[in-house]
């Protein structure tokens, strides 16, 4: 014999039917979601290949002769030479690249070497153990980064002039150490933060010193993050041309400064250049590539809780 009231009845039957209504609309959401997917997947394809052309039509180009890569409108199936590539590498009695490829390597390297090894220690005491008012730390690194370059390029130069370090490899390490600095030292900074403070104290516990700490615990654990900054502050540094281009000459030449004597009085060598563009341009993708999942990983780092 059934004991259901009604007011039961009643119910379970508004529950049987509301069953089905709320699968209707999960499976009405979850297809807007996967159209809104979809086409977001599209854009970003689509803008991929726009930011891709330019890089692609460059390549096509340095393959080029002169001739056809001075046509307008521009030869897309043109004969494809080397001429380009042999010119930037001095065949055709040019100056050669490659001291210009070592100072930049040397000035790029150098530099983020340094940088690491000032940015580590000071991204520690601003968020593993941090000082006091350290956000107000924070803001000041930052805000050296405001500076216009270009308002700092006299005193510099007068500096560098009056104590004989112009057309020096060494100026510009010290320099390109100065303006990576403080980004290094903003996201290490939020990368350390992600550290157990437990690893930490296990290790002082064991009788670990502030350097072991720093090298054998604290930098594994942040490695991605040490990767991320690291290719960070190297691409500015290989791109940088402002301060080469008034602070060397012949000496310290980097790569950058040697592209642009490419633009000359006579013209645009329009397939040389494109050549010398992707052969400067390959430390940084060959960098990027390598240290990709680091980079990925570091940069998310601390982005979802």
């Amino acid at each position: 014999m059934s004991t259901a009231t009604p007011q039961a009845a009643r119910a379970a039957g508004s529950a049987a039917l509301d069953v089905p209504a709320s699968r209707t609309r999960t499976a009405r959401f979850g297809g807007a979601r996967r159209r809104s997917g979809s086409w977001l997947g599209l854009v970003a394809w689509l803008a991929g290949i726009v930011f891709f052309l330019p890089i692609a039509w460059m390549v096509l180009t340095s393959f080029h002769s002169e001739p056809d890569a001075a046509t307008n409108p521009p030869s897309v199936a043109a004969p494809l030479t080397l001429d380009g590539y042999r010119d930037f590498f001095g065949a055709g009695g040019g100056a050669s690249p490659w001291p210009a490829l070592i100072n930049s390597v040397v000035a790029s390297v150098g530099s983020t070497l340094l940088v690491l090894v000032l940015a580590l220690p000071a991204a520690y005491a601003l968020s593993i153990r941090p000082v006091r008012k350290w956000t107000d730390v924070l803001f000041f690194f930052l805000s050296t980064k405001m500076l216009p370059v270009v308002a700092g390029l006299l005193p510099i130069y007068l500096f560098a002039k009056n104590t004989g370090m112009l057309d020096n490899i060494w100026l510009l390490i010290l320099l390109y150490t100065s303006m990576n600095l403080p980004i290094a030292v903003w996201m290490m900074q939020s990368f350390l933060a992600e550290v157990p403070v437990a690893l930490i104290e296990a290790a002082q516990i064991d009788g670990a010193r502030l350097p072991t700490v720093l090298t054998r615990v604290v930098a594994p654990v942040a490695l991605p993050g040490i990767a991320a900054t690291s290719l960070i502050c190297f691409i500015f540094s290989w791109n940088e041309l402002l301060f080469a281009r008034v602070l060397t000459g012949v000496v310290a030449q980097t790569a950058p400064v040697f592209l642009t004597g490419f633009i000359t009085s006579q013209g645009l060598f329009l397939a040389k250049v494109c050549a010398a563009s992707l052969v400067i341009s390959l430390p940084v993708l060959a960098a990027g590539f390598a240290a990709q999942d680091k980079l990925v990983q570091g940069l998310s780092l601390g982005a979802v809780k």
